[in-house]
């Protein structure tokens, strides 16, 4: 994705803040042993012709949770692996990273044709779920704790799994989405520009009817959703933010008003929106002067993604709760070296 300017010193103030507030230091993460991203061929039903990479770490625990992690446009599954901190944090905690590549290469996710936005409908999301079910069978994964995250065009894309598949997912964390739906061109892979310049204003009771009608008839509990976006996203428009936040407010039956706003970190704008009983539904971040770039690497916001979700066994998050995840350091990952950003959506 293409990279706007943030600033050096305000990425090192975060590490600083999130460092000092647990006692930990960001160099002395531990290293992780000789796992590596496997390519797996063959996994099902795949019409779009997806490609599967598989990242399983050597302390995997019993039965281990799945997070499914999308690239963005001109990105893949293994430069997603390389240029982010999942499979570091995956090493800590012991889950499984599958790490999908589109097709043709470098594509967008297909999150605007009428069969990506209706369960089993076809298209991207068929292939997608295939890759979970094969994880599930062949690495014994836990079908009860299966996640999902992405950036951009995959943030996107996990606002789709979210609404397509609520009974696969516990949670999901999209970076520099749009709402599901949002995207809606009829064609695949189709570019909508005003979703994209932030110009699709609904109410929150439109946005949520979309949800509902992706998976007719579906009455069961729905995944939380943590939402990330900067102020200064030139590809996405952060007006976006606030129309997914109306929109999976809506699903979950949650206020629209935050149960709790707080400053995580310089410059993170956090808000909670929780149910009766505590539990946060619904967690964005706002971060301001931030461009097109979440997340960063080396920084705490993949594990305050995986926090959220719950693969780190912290279990789900309550409004008023501890500011920080424990453990957010994430230095030493063994994904392989940053890579400069240069996916466009």
């Amino acid at each position: 994705m293409l990279r706007s300017r943030y600033s050096k010193s305000r990425l090192l103030a975060v590490l600083l803040v999130v460092g000092a507030a647990f006692g930990v230091s960001l160099s002395a993460a531990p290293q992780a042993g000789a796992a590596s991203l496997t390519r797996i061929t063959g996994f099902g039903e795949n019409p779009t012709g997806l490609q599967m990479y598989v990242y399983v770490p050597n302390s995997a625990r019993a039965r281990p949770p799945v997070l499914l992690a999308l690239h963005g446009c001109q990105g893949s599954g293994p430069y997603l692996y390389s240029s982010t901190d999942f499979a570091a944090l995956a090493d800590r905690y012991g889950f499984i990273v599958v790490y999908p590549s589109t097709s043709p290469g470098g594509s967008c996710w297909d999150v605007s044709s009428d069969q990506a936005l209706t369960r089993n409908g076809g298209s991207d999301p068929v292939g997608l779920m295939s890759m979970i079910r094969y994880t599930e069978q062949h690495y014994g994964a836990n079908p009860d704790a299966v996640y999902v995250t992405g950036e951009s065009s995959g943030g996107m894309m996990t606002n789709v799994m979210l609404a397509d598949y609520p009974d696969v997912f516990k949670a999901g964390s999209a970076f520099m989405g749009v709402p599901y739906h949002c995207f809606h061109t009829g064609t695949v892979r189709g570019w909508n520009g005003p979703c994209a310049g932030g110009q699709v204003s609904m109410t929150a009771q439109q946005w949520g009817d979309l949800v509902r009608r992706a998976d007719p008839g579906y009455t069961g509990p729905r995944p939380r959703v943590q939402l990330w976006h900067g102020t200064a996203d030139p590809i996405l428009n952060h007006r976006d933010l606030g129309e997914e936040t109306k929109q999976w407010t809506n699903v979950l039956g949650v206020r629209q008003t935050p149960s709790s706003t707080d400053t995580p970190a310089p410059d993170w704008n956090r808000a909670r929106y929780a149910d009766r009983s505590g539990v946060t539904q619904v967690e964005t971040y706002s971060i301001t002067g931030a461009g097109h770039q979440l997340p960063v690497r080396g920084t705490p916001m993949a594990a305050y993604a995986v926090h959220f979700m719950g693969l780190d066994g912290s279990g789900p998050v309550r409004a008023g709760g501890a500011p920080h995840p424990v453990g957010t350091e994430v230095a030493g990952s063994t994904a392989g070296p940053g890579a400069q950003r240069q996916d466009r959506g």
